[in-house]
């Protein structure tokens, strides 16, 4: 496909809702994703850290 300007190019051959919405909604996955991320992180090293200081203390975890 080709366009002559830049509003041809953002109009996308009329589909510029479906292109550009899809653009978005993966930018916005990825952007959670992220976030989800480093939370998960967050909370696997505090579980370290806890269950590291149990085992200095000499106590067991148990589920």
């Amino acid at each position: 496909m080709q366009w002559n300007s830049w509003s041809e190019f953002l109009a996308m051959g009329g589909y510029a809702g479906y292109v550009w919405g899809s653009f978005g909604l993966t930018l916005l996955v990825i952007i959670c994703e992220v976030f989800a991320l480093r939370l998960r992180r967050r909370k696997a090293i505090a579980r370290v850290k806890q269950l590291q200081s149990w085992s200095d203390q000499g106590l067991e975890y148990q589920e």
